[in-house]
């Protein structure tokens, strides 16, 4: 896939119409390996997306409980 600048949603709603495209028959033979080959770059790119996504995520969510105050206790004992 080219350098192009491509958010998760526009790669999503070409790969919808690439599906479409290829259920409703109207793909011929000779653009169906190319159609194909671009919704298998618009796969991998989602899925990284996503992949950084929930890292990122996972990521901030960490930072916060390192943030948060711990609970007090008392000689040692578990705080529930």
């Amino acid at each position: 896939m080219a350098k192009e600048k491509l958010s998760y949603e526009s790669a999503f709603e070409e790969l919808q119409s690439i599906v479409n495209a290829i259920d409703s028959e109207s793909v011929s033979v000779d653009e169906l390996a190319t159609k194909v080959e671009r919704a298998s770059e618009l796969i991998k790119f989602c899925s990284k997306k996503l992949r950084d996504t929930e890292s990122a995520v996972d990521r901030i969510i960490r930072d916060m409980d390192d943030e948060s105050p711990k609970p007090e206790t008392k000689d040692g004992d578990l705080p529930f």
